[in-house]
Parts: C-alpha cells; sequence; structure tokens
C-alpha cells in the first residue's frame, strides 16, 4: 500500500490542551499525505491522547482500544498522553495496543509509527518526569473559527487529589516571543477566535521569567485575531491586574473558568490549594465590580475524603451565594498514589452521588438565570456552524449560545445580535 493511501483516525479524551496537542500531532501526517478519517471509520493507524484525571478516563482508553479492534483488527493502535505516562505498563497489557508513548516522547509519534512498519515490534517509552525540560508548542486546527492555543504545560502544585504533576511534569513555557508568534501563525489560517490552553496557565512564564499578564498584553496586539479566551486560571494566580486588562480589552472577552474545588476551609487546605474561599470570593467580587456581564465557570469537587454533611453545606452555601454562571461538578475518585487515596473518612458512592445531583440542579439555575439576564441585550456574536434544520450557532463574548437562520456569508464573522427568545434553557434567538 502507498503511503499516500494511508488513513490515520485520532480520539482525543480529556482537556483541551489534549486538543491542542491531538491536532498538532494529527498536522504531522497529514502534511505527509495521509488521509485523517473519524474514528468511527476503518483506519490503518489509530492514535489515542488520553487524559487520566479520573478512572473513568483510563475506562474511556480501554473502551476505545476494544472498539478499534472490532473495526480493524491489523491496525496500528498507539495510545499516548498522561495515561500513556502514568502507567506505562497498565496501558501496554491492553491487548491490540502495539505503541505506548508518555509526555516526552507523543510529539515524535510519526517516526515511532514508521519504525513500527519497519520492524513490526511494540514500542513503550515513558521517561521519567522530573527529567522532562522541553515544552512541546501546539494548537489546534481543523474547526473554522476558533483554535486551541497551549501556552503552557504541567504543574507544581502538589493537590492531593491530583495525578497531572506526574503526568505532566513541572510547569514550562515557551518565551512570550515565540508564543506571540504562534498566534500570528494561526491568525493567517483566518481563526478569529484563541482559547489560551495549558495544565497551569496562570504560572506562564515560570521558566522563562516572564509572567502570563505580560502574555495577555503582548497576543492583544496580534492582528487578525479579534476575540482571545482564557480557559481555566488558578484564583491565587488570576491577579487584579489581568482582570482589569480584560475589563479593558477588545479582544479578552469577559468569559472566566475559574476552579474552586470546595467552598470550605478544612477540605481546600486538605486538597493543598493555595487560597482560601475568602480569597475565591474576593476573585468572583472583582470581576464582577469591573465586567458586570462576565460569565464565570467553577469546578467544584464533591465527596473528597473527610468531607462531612456540613462541610459540603459550607460548599452549597457558598456557591449559592456566589454570582457566577456555571458550574462544572466533579465527583471525587481514588486516584492511586496521590495523598488523598491514603486519606481516612472516604465517603460513600451513594452519598457523593446525592450532594453531586443538588450541585448539578445549583448550577442549571445559574446558568439559567444568566441566561435570563441578558434577554434583549446586545452583543458581538463569532458564528461557527450549522445545522441539519439549517440552523447556524455562535457565542456572544460572555458566552451564550445563539441561534439564527443559516447564512453561509456569516461563517467565522463576527455579527451584532439583539437577543429576542430563549428557545431552549441555554439557547437564545436573535436579530441581527
Amino acid at each position: 500500500m502507498e503511503q499516500n493511501n494511508k488513513k490515520v483516525a485520532f480520539q482525543t479524551l480529556g482537556c483541551k490542551l489534549n486538543f491542542s496537542e491531538t491536532s498538532t500531532i494529527a498536522r504531522d501526517f497529514t502534511e505527509k499525505d495521509y488521509q485523517r478519517v473519524r474514528f468511527t471509520e476503518k483506519a490503518d493507524i489509530y492514535i489515542i491522547n488520553t487524559c487520566t484525571v479520573t478512572e473513568q478516563a483510563d475506562k474511556k482508553c480501554r473502551q476505545a482500544v476494544k472498539k478499534i479492534i472490532r473495526q480493524n483488527p491489523d491496525a496500528i493502535v498507539a495510545v499516548v498522553g498522561c495515561y500513556a505516562q502514568l502507567k506505562p505498563g497498565e496501558v501496554s497489557n491492553i491487548p491490540g495496543v502495539d505503541i505506548v508513548l508518555g509526555a516526552n516522547e507523543k510529539q515524535k509519534l510519526f517516526n515511532f509509527i514508521e519504525q513500527y512498519e519497519r520492524e513490526h515490534k511494540p514500542i513503550y517509552h515513558s521517561c521519567e518526569i522530573n527529567e522532562i525540560e522541553t515544552f512541546d508548542a501546539a494548537y489546534s486546527s481543523g474547526d473554522r473559527t476558533r483554535s486551541f492555543l497551549k501556552v503552557q504545560d504541567g504543574c507544581d502544585y502538589p493537590c492531593t487529589y491530583c495525578t497531572i504533576p506526574k503526568a505532566r511534569g513541572k510547569s514550562r513555557n515557551q518565551n512570550i516571543e515565540q508564543t506571540v508568534a504562534l498566534a500570528k501563525e494561526i491568525a493567517t489560517k483566518g481563526y478569529k477566535e484563541i482559547i489560551l490552553t495549558g495544565v497551569n496557565i496562570g504560572d506562564f512564564g515560570k521558566s522563562t521569567n516572564e509572567n502570563f499578564y505580560g502574555l495577555i498584553k503582548e497576543l492583544d496586539k496580534v492582528e487578525g485575531i479579534e476575540r482571545y479566551r482564557i480557559s481555566s486560571i488558578e484564583p491565587n494566580l488570576l491577579s487584579d491586574e489581568i482582570i482589569e486588562f480584560t475589563a479593558k480589552s477588545s479582544k479578552f472577552l469577559p468569559h472566566f473558568h475559574i476552579p474552586l474545588q470546595s467552598g470550605s476551609n478544612v477540605i481546600l487546605k486538605k486538597m493543598k490549594r493555595r487560597y482560601n474561599r475568602e480569597r475565591f470570593a474576593n476573585r468572583i467580587y472583582k470581576i464582577k465590580e469591573l465586567i458586570p456581564d462576565a460569565f464565570i465557570g467553577v469546578d467544584v469537587i464533591v465527596g473528597f475524603p473527610g468531607e462531612t454533611d456540613e462541610l459540603y453545606r459550607e460548599t452549597y452555601d457558598f456557591l449559592t451565594g456566589l454570582d457566577v454562571s456555571f458550574l462544572h461538578v466533579f465527583s471525587y475518585s481514588v486516584r492511586p498514589g496521590t495523598e488523598s487515596a491514603e486519606m481516612s473518612e472516604k465517603n460513600t458512592t451513594k452519598i457523593i452521588a446525592s450532594r453531586s445531583k443538588l450541585l448539578h440542579q445549583l448550577s442549571e439555575e445559574k446558568h439559567r438565570n444568566f441566561y435570563q439576564k441578558n434577554l434583549n441585550t446586545q452583543h458581538k456574536v463569532l458564528f461557527e456552524s450549522k445545522n441539519k434544520q439549517g440552523k447556524m450557532y455562535g457565542f456572544t463574548e460572555n458566552y451564550l449560545k445563539v441561534e439564527v437562520d443559516y447564512e453561509p456569508n456569516m461563517i467565522n464573522k463576527i455579527i451584532d445580535v439583539r437577543l429576542t427568545d430563549l428557545v431552549e434553557p441555554e439557547l437564545f434567538k436573535a436579530v441581527y
């Protein structure tokens, strides 16, 4: 079979950072005339970029491999990323897996595929995570309107529930000049919006004696990019100057994603988080003071060891009183090798499910209220997709989803609209 007839398929599990890396790896193949197909189609090579934040993420990888074997038992199967780094032996024992690459080798995947095709011998690589010094730049492509730009990797925070530092290594990044050059490259491809991603993006600059505030000031000057979103930033790293800059910038959007994890100072301390609930609340008040219509998403973990009914109620009441827009609710799951795995006073799955349900209901209420507050207001929408019913969709600056009748010349355009009707709890009709 000729090389340019070969088909490759990708599946990405986990975060936006993984999507940017998968897209960069995929370009290595398409530039060498491989045809990229959907993961559900028959391919010669299947690549799974993994996550390992939860036990469920590990399970999804194993399920994906089984699906591949049913589709094409002769295909080459490569598993890369966090699960491959953290548990290479476990991954290599999954029937059908031919190549396992950890954090330091995944960007060289194409070379390992060529090696496997020559030798037909399994390839397993997982480095000592503390040895990683390099930063592999990445950004996503394929979406017609937006790109995920990786600006930082790794994490120096030893949170007691998290495996990410062991899977990603220490905090590191390219310098501002190199990162801005990537944003300019993205602009040449016609993208209007960039989402800044990383493991702990507020720590940007730690390895180059710079800082995140300096980065966003320079990105703001890039011609062609009209919108930026900051993915997730720790509350202790979300400085006043970052919030004030966002409030004044026409490009950095009023959209924040801030991990809380618990509204109890007792639990935050057990988690080894680097802030308390008072600091978190102060960040929310500061944002809403300067940017009243900002969307604020919040991560929260329920059922952490030692979380009693009283401490859970502290979290619930704390979040009830905050002007936030959406809750990303995660049920605590034991991750082997973490400090919390050895903690006593673990909650039952039944208790965790009950607490999670209440927080999901609170999230739905807050999200619905956020939409209702924006009824009959003016916004700028970047239209990005259409459906089979002849409708097209986009998002406002503050992340409200909008639907209008399909107009092909509006795709990848930023249009002034007025939000007229809530056709669903979280979908507006608009006129322009």
